[in-house]
């Protein structure tokens, strides 16, 4: 197991690969990639059972991971490629002609550790809960977790497998919505209000808990505890509280930097602030 030190230098180097990637093609999605840079380094490299080196569609005997906001494929393509799922060189190749490395994640390129295509919002639950599902059916005790923007839960398809998910007893996922409050117009409040976003999960029969996911230490205590909450016979969701753009200033808390790549001038900037521990690809 990774300490919390050595999880923050990793999440250091991913956050200065997803700076790089989206300024090298001048297209992508930095913000909420940077929002969920501490998430994501904890789970791929000390929270999920995975086998990077024989990584399989079907995810037999290990943990699974969904990313539903697949927007946000920066960071995750960062911490697959420094996990070991492929070669870290490839980040340089991310939304160019013939990349494995699509804009949103595709499963048709083959690139190990993409199962689903996550480019249309609103549908990772239901691939999450039914890959659970086939779990139980399969007498794996491994656990399925996925992702998504907070934004993406106005989508109706979300609260679909949600109340399935409960009606069923699917008490083996562990869900995570990325809850910065921010969405490319605007904000969420502006666009179309989430209300009180636990108290709709608690009367959708899930298990709720909080945390904030710019705080390593936090993350890493909030997952523990989630996964102490399955198979008790509800699903399990994580409202994780987070800054958009986290660890840049100027991108910090605003949704300009949704969909947005920084300059040579911006970029420059950001790196300063990031510092490099794993050496850039």
């Amino acid at each position: 197991m990774a300490t919390v030190s050595e999880l923050q230098n990793i999440a250091s180097q991913v956050r200065r690969d997803i700076v790089r990637m989206v300024n090298g093609c001048a297209s992508g999605h930095p913000g909420g990639s940077l929002g969920c840079t501490d998430l994501m380094t904890a789970l791929y490299f000390d929270v999920l059972d995975i086998k990077p080196e024989n990584f399989t569609f079907e995810g037999k005997g290990e943990d699974m991971f969904f990313l539903s906001n697949g927007h946000i494929s920066p960071v995750w393509y960062s911490v697959l490629s420094r996990r070991g799922f492929f070669p870290i060189s490839e980040l340089a190749t991310f939304r160019k002609l013939g990349t494995r490395l699509q804009g949103h994640p595709t499963p048709h390129s083959h690139l190990p550790g993409v199962r689903v295509a996550s480019g249309s919002l609103g549908q990772g639950l239901s691939v999450g809960v039914g890959a659970a599902q086939a779990k139980k059916l399969n007498g794996c005790n491994h656990l399925v977790y996925t992702l998504h923007g907070d934004g993406e839960l106005q989508e109706g398809q979300i609260w679909e497998a949600a109340m399935y998910a409960s009606s069923n007893k699917v008490d083996n996922i562990i869900s995570i919505v990325d809850y910065n409050k921010v969405q490319i117009d605007g904000t969420t409040d502006q666009i179309c209000s989430l209300g009180d976003l636990a108290a709709k999960f608690l009367a959708f029969g899930w298990d709720v808990m909080e945390m904030n996911g710019n705080d390593m230490e936090e993350v890493l205590r909030g997952l523990a505890k989630a996964k102490t909450m399955t198979n008790k016979g509800k699903p399990v969701v994580i409202l994780m509280h987070t800054l958009m753009g986290y660890g840049v200033d100027f991108m910090q808390g605003t949704n300009k930097w949704h969909g947005q790549a920084p300059s040579n001038d911006q970029t420059k900037e950001a790196l300063s602030q990031l510092k490099e521990t794993l050496g850039d690809y």
